[in-house]
């Protein structure tokens, strides 16, 4: 056996099956049917319970958290443990969407029925409209019949990554119609990386208290004191109100010296006031940016720290160490 030969034959055959999925879109009956399962679940009042059994049951368990994730409240329920008492977690108020490729799998028969008798809408994704599954649902998801991976054409693979991606698919369309937001999304996912990047800046962002900041009317000695104690590599320069009129990083610092080297030392340090020097155009953030979004910033501009600012008003200052030591990058 070739194993890249046989890895090639695999994603092929999986790569095919997508194709004929995203082929069903040019089908009225199957936009219609999309429609309709899309309004049921944003309709609803309850959640959207998800159940399958064995490879359909993984994958619905993957599409609860896709959904629960993106703003559309769901949990799965296994067909099995309905049958011992879990029904009692379904609502009239919620929506079944039940996952069967054969639309067959008996475990499936008493959520069915409990959801016939008390009036919850049922959403089928099946590949067999005329299964049992198929006649009992109020909205049929019909997915296409496709080969599977496997050379026995008996391991789900194709299939499931067909449910998959119609599931995904569902949860995205539901996210927009909503119109969640990274605030949103950073409100379910407040650890690791991901959670890292959707904090908003004002989070991580250095406080007033330890900003480098100075009036725009001192000297170039204290400007360069300020940036030496506060060890950012940047000062912010203000007018009388507190706004910050511009910056002076250490590599302007660097450049005015280098330019002045015919001069005397105090002519350097004392002839020269903040606002004669100072970058009036600079980039500066709010302080309710995602983190991720920052740190794309500052790395575009390729500078090493920026000013958080309100009505032009310094609130913080966020560096590229800092979102990199937070797990942003």
């Amino acid at each position: 056996m070739n194993i890249k030969t046989s890895f090639e034959e695999c994603l092929s055959i999986g790569s095919s099956a997508m194709v004929t999925l995203a082929n069903c879109l040019n089908n009225e009956t199957f936009i219609s049917a999309i429609e309709a399962a899309i309004n049921i679940i944003a309709d609803t009042n309850g959640r959207l319970v998800v159940s399958g059994m064995g490879k359909s049951g993984i994958i619905g368990r993957k599409l609860v958290a896709t959904f629960a994730s993106t703003g559309t409240p769901a949990l799965f329920l296994h067909p099995a443990e309905a049958s011992h008492g879990d029904l009692g977690m379904v609502r009239n108020e919620d929506v079944l969407l039940l996952i069967s490729f054969s639309g067959e799998s008996r475990e499936l028969g008493d959520i069915v029925r409990y959801g016939k008798r008390f009036g919850v809408p049922i959403i089928a994704m099946t590949s067999r409209a005329e299964s049992t599954l198929g006649k009992s649902a109020d909205v049929l998801l019909l997915l296409p019949k496709v080969k599977e991976s496997c050379p026995h054409n008996l391991a789900p693979t194709s299939s499931t990554l067909i449910q998959l991606a119609l599931g995904d698919a569902l949860a995205i369309t539901l996210l927009k119609q909503k119109g969640f937001s990274e605030e949103d999304f950073f409100n379910f996912h407040p650890g690791g990386k991901l959670g890292a990047a959707l904090m908003p800046t004002s989070e991580l962002m250095l406080k007033i208290e330890e900003l480098p900041l100075i009036s725009q009317d001192a000297f170039f000695s204290d400007i360069l004191d300020k940036i030496s104690t506060k060890g950012y590599g940047i000062v912010g320069l203000q007018d009388s109100t507190g706004s910050i009129k511009g910056i002076i990083t250490d590599g302007d610092v660097r450049r005015y010296i280098a330019a002045n080297t015919d001069g005397s030392m105090r002519d350097v340090m004392f002839g020269t006031v903040g606002k004669d020097i100072m970058t009036n155009k600079f980039v500066s953030v709010s302080p309710s940016q995602s983190c991720a979004k920052v740190l794309s910033i500052l790395e575009h501009r390729k500078i090493g720290a920026a000013f958080v600012l309100e009505d032009g008003k310094p609130v913080g200052l966020i560096s590229l160490l800092i979102l990199i030591q937070a797990g942003v990058a």
